[in-house]
């Protein structure tokens, strides 16, 4: 390459840091934006085969922030469509965004548990209803999912493991051993919100596993986790319900013992001092990267700040972004510090 060349393509690795080329993702991997939208989800994969899953679409409202903020992943990512929208339940914060992201981009089919539940909650019927009257278009396909089946995306492989208040019956493949953090503990009274209906998969890409169940709650946590561990050890945990008490028990996060777990809390929801220590004790943590600084939290209760995308101040919606490749190794990109910090694989099944 010539100077002038070489020239430009520093020039370019420097105006675009956020770009996949500048995060090192070559076509055999799988890459997982972990969007800011102020505390609640909006996780984009996408895989080696060119298909993409979008886990919730954030708030409504706030002039389309989440959605611009989802467009802009993807147009990162090299996307003009989004092939599959999952919701994992009808509130707010995972729902709301529909109507403005369908205006923005292309999407090809929705996936969710089923019919809203929570019918006396008034934020929660707006938005199902705005949901639902994008289907009297005829232009989505729509799928609800049940636990125990695939996702049709291609390029990884997903299982459903939670989904209307169902669980998966049996262990997934491998997994079955008995949760030692289950003794003594007290299972968690039900909860009576769409919460507990989350839609919630274990991923697998290559020998790597990531778990999103959305902001399933802790007593179905211990259906899923006590006494029998029904799915076994993950390299990455994507933080239920924020960080919020109302999930990640002890139960679940020493069960699957992740070696990272990602948080997509906001600065004033989420990462709560209680489920944020849960994490950070688990038994084979290496990192807990968060979206926000969380001031629930406070100087004791986050990480350093090299582990986190929005510091204390003004937000400016950067995101983190895993990249995943087949061996099991992965790194995790900072759009707001332009840092890797990269991970090995591991022989631990």
């Amino acid at each position: 390459m010539n100077r002038g060349l070489l020239w430009i393509a520093t020039f370019l690795f420097f105006l675009f840091p956020s770009s996949s080329l500048a995060a090192g993702a070559p076509s055999t991997s799988l890459r997982v934006y972990f969007v800011d939208v102020e505390g609640g989800q909006a996780t984009l994969f996408v895989t080696p085969a060119g298909q993409s899953l979008l886990v919730d679409t954030g708030w409504p409202g706030f002039n389309g922030r989440d959605a611009n903020r989802i467009v802009a992943a993807a147009k990162d990512a090299g996307l003009s469509k989004i092939d599959y929208v999952l919701i994992t339940h009808f509130h707010m914060d995972h729902v709301g965004g529909v109507p403005q992201l369908a205006d923005r981009i292309p999407i090809g089919t929705f996936i969710d548990h089923g019919e809203n539940r929570e019918t006396t909650d008034q934020p929660t019927l707006q938005v199902w209803q705005a949901y639902q009257k994008l289907f009297q278009s005829g232009k989505y396909k729509h799928i609800v999912a049940q636990s125990g089946d695939r996702l049709p995306i291609k390029g990884m492989d997903a299982v459903v493991v939670s989904g209307d208040g169902n669980l998966i019956s049996k262990p997934l493949p491998g997994t079955g051993g008995e949760n030692p953090a289950c003794k003594g503990a007290e299972q968690s009274p039900a909860d009576t919100t769409e919460n507990l209906r989350s839609l919630g998969f274990l991923a697998t890409f290559g020998k790597l596993r990531i778990l999103d169940l959305g902001d399933l709650t802790k007593d179905k946590e211990w259906d899923l986790m006590c006494p029998i561990n029904k799915l076994g050890k993950v390299d990455i945990y994507i933080v239920s319900h924020h960080g919020w008490q109302q999930s990640g028990s002890a139960q679940l996060v020493d069960g699957i013992a992740p070696r990272v777990a990602i948080m997509d809390n906001g600065a004033k929801k989420g990462g709560s001092p209680g489920p944020w220590e849960v994490i950070e004790k688990s038994p084979r943590l290496e990192n807990l990267w968060q979206l926000h600084y969380s001031e629930e939290g406070g100087s004791t209760h986050n990480v350093p700040a090299e582990f986190i995308a929005n510091p204390q101040g003004p937000d400016a919606g950067h995101y983190l972004l895993l990249t995943a490749h087949p061996d099991g190794s992965f790194e995790v990109f900072n759009s707001r510090t332009k840092q890797v910090k990269k991970y090995s694989s591991e022989q631990h099944r």
